[in-house]
């Protein structure tokens, strides 16, 4: 087997030999997808709070309140704000809840939240199934990822223009600032007591799947982790690639900035990388994991997300978990759908 760099030796050389240890060794796997993959994030802002823009009280069926929001906290240039769409389960006024609702006949009922970064700005769309997710049981919060900043290199607009950049190499990348985005959302929701965000989900597909494991690894509220077809640089192993999978020079050639500069020093030698993506699969524990995969995805190398699922284990382990990493592989393409959707729904519902 190809050689990875250990998830259970301490940058001193020294053995992670306990889930004390693990505790220890968590911000040295931090602190090296940071300055080598994802870049540095910024201090989380003091305070975060959320400006409601309007309410539709009979989304889905007449089964959820849709609230579009905005999210809003102070960065180092100055007041910067998100929008966000955000679905809550609803019953009859009559029903036992401590929430009622602005609207007459019905209450919100209390609900694990499951938290979306998405492609389009839509409140329904062909990435999630919103009335499905709501029957489930689920509140359901959608960010779009370019109403945060652009999908590109422009680092002058949205959330990138509002820290300064330093140039050395470890200034945070794309990923990195829809990753803040998610939690700055997580800020402003837990506020609402018709959240339960002791049940938190974050998830995202692609290049947004990658995005919800990097914000699953810096914020631990999240108790559950999904990423679906992120591949490279995201829930797949970079070393040995199978045929027709994406490559750290592939990702960087094509899309550099969604991660640090550092990162490009990688691109024709991937066994020299300080690192594998098993360390960011094993930032996640001692929470639940859900990786998914297509099987007509090479690009995204579905063997190498179910190998690299398997391969932090041990981790999981050293807490005495046994199921708490579940991987799924689908027929079919590049997509995040409803069989996907119905897999993580039945085992997040499973773990509440």
């Amino acid at each position: 087997m190809e050689f990875r760099p250990s998830l259970f030796t301490f940058d001193d050389g020294s053995a992670v030999m306990c889930k004390n240890c693990w505790k220890r060794r968590r911000p040295e796997l931090l602190d090296t997808l940071s300055r080598e993959a994802f870049g540095i994030t910024p201090e989380k802002p003091e305070k975060v709070g959320f400006t409601e823009l309007s309410e539709d009280d009979k989304c889905a069926s007449g089964h959820a309140v849709l609230k579009r929001l905005s999210v809003e906290f102070e960065t180092e240039k100055g007041l910067f704000s998100f929008p966000m769409n955000l679905f809550v389960p609803t019953a009859p006024f009559n029903a036992p809840s401590e929430y009622p609702a602005s609207g007459a006949g019905f209450t919100l009922k209390r609900s694990p939240l499951i938290l979306l970064i998405n492609f389009r700005p839509d409140a329904y769309d062909m990435y999630y199934p919103a009335e499905e997710i709501i029957d489930h049981g689920f509140a359901l919060g959608v960010i779009d990822y370019q109403a945060v900043t652009t999908d590109d290199a422009d680092m002058t607009n949205g959330l990138a223009a509002m820290y300064t950049r330093r140039n050395d190499g470890t200034d945070w990348g794309k990923i990195g600032m829809w990753a803040f985005a998610m939690s700055r959302a997580l800020d402003a929701l837990e506020t609402l007591p018709y959240l339960d965000t002791e049940n938190v989900t974050f998830i995202g597909h692609s290049r947004l799947g990658k995005t919800a494991l990097w914000a699953g690894a810096q914020d631990e509220r999240a108790r559950f982790v999904v990423s679906n077809d992120s591949g490279c640089m995201g829930a797949a192993y970079e070393r040995a690639k199978n045929p027709g999978g994406e490559t750290v020079k592939d990702i960087t050639t094509a899309f550099p900035f969604w991660f640090c500069d550092n990162l490009r020093k990688y691109a024709d030698d991937a066994e020299s990388m300080p690192f594998d993506m098993h360390y960011l699969l094993a930032l996640q524990a001692p929470r639940y994991l859900l990786v998914g995969s297509a099987e007509e995805d090479l690009w995204a190398d579905p063997a190498n997300e179910k190998a690299c699922a398997e391969g932090v284990q041990p981790v999981w382990d050293l807490y005495g978990e046994k199921e708490s990493i579940h991987y799924h592989l689908r027929t079919g393409v590049h997509f995040l759908g409803r069989p996907d959707w119905i897999e993580y729904l039945s085992f997040i519902e499973k773990h509440l």
